[in-house]
């Protein structure tokens, strides 16, 4: 399919795949879409909410994610940093069954609107081996792991989940029952599951496997996402 790397609205790139008019982020703001849905909405309302309340007081030293659509590494970028501001180990796990090419990651201007202090590790981010482990920063290690999201087999293991999957209008199948299942057994007791989505059969299918879910004003040009969390 053709691809192509395009300029969204807060002056962030992100790739397009023309057959689908589907973009890896929001055309309203890459950066922005991910700040509010992954780290907003995800890790900082985890970390306020549920890790320093209970799980660091029960020993939790670390954060685990998973990530589903490692993609152009965006949103691992955005946590490597956090995890800085926060003094917060992350253990995270990235999975992309088609992984994107360096020519178009060298296109993408992260590095220059974000923290140009920070290029070594964004490039460590792609450079890195897959299905292993690597530590890219004193807080921040990285798994990168090459499968289809259906073979995913975590039980009992991360803390948030980043569900940054292409929409249902073009892969409905990675919205479905039988995927957030998966999602829910990877996920530990008071885990949480963010999702730029926030149509009602993807929030129907997330209840019916158990999550209690909820909707949050959306980033820019989205009215609404959701949030799931595992009880």
């Amino acid at each position: 399919m053709k691809r192509k790397v395009i300029t969204t609205s807060d002056g962030s790139k992100t790739i397009q795949i023309e057959d689908w008019n589907e973009q890896y982020h929001s055309v309203h703001g890459a950066i922005q879409e991910a700040n509010h849905v992954f780290l907003k909405h995800g890790l900082l309302f985890y970390f306020q909410e549920i890790f320093k309340k209970t799980e660091n007081l029960k020993g939790q030293e670390s954060v685990s994610i998973l990530e589903i659509g490692f993609g152009t590494g965006l949103n691992a970028f955005l946590t490597l940093l956090e995890a800085e501001q926060l003094n917060l180990h992350i253990d995270y796990v990235g999975v992309e069954a088609f992984p994107v090419k360096q020519e178009e990651i060298n296109q993408l201007n992260y590095v220059s609107l974000i923290s140009k202090a920070h290029k070594s590790q964004f490039d460590l981010l792609h450079q890195s081996t897959w299905e292993s482990q690597h530590k890219i920063s004193k807080y921040f290690q990285l798994e990168k792991q090459k499968i289809d999201f259906n073979q995913i087999t975590a039980s009992n293991q991360f803390n948030i989940i980043y569900f940054d999957a292409f929409g249902a209008r073009v892969q409905p199948e990675l919205w479905t029952e039988s995927i957030f299942e998966i999602m829910y057994k990877a996920l530990r007791s008071n885990g949480v599951l963010v999702t730029y989505s926030a149509k009602g059969s993807v929030r129907r299918a997330m209840e019916s496997v158990g999550f209690t879910v909820e909707r949050l004003p959306g980033p820019p040009g989205k009215r609404e996402m959701l949030r799931a969390q595992k009880n």
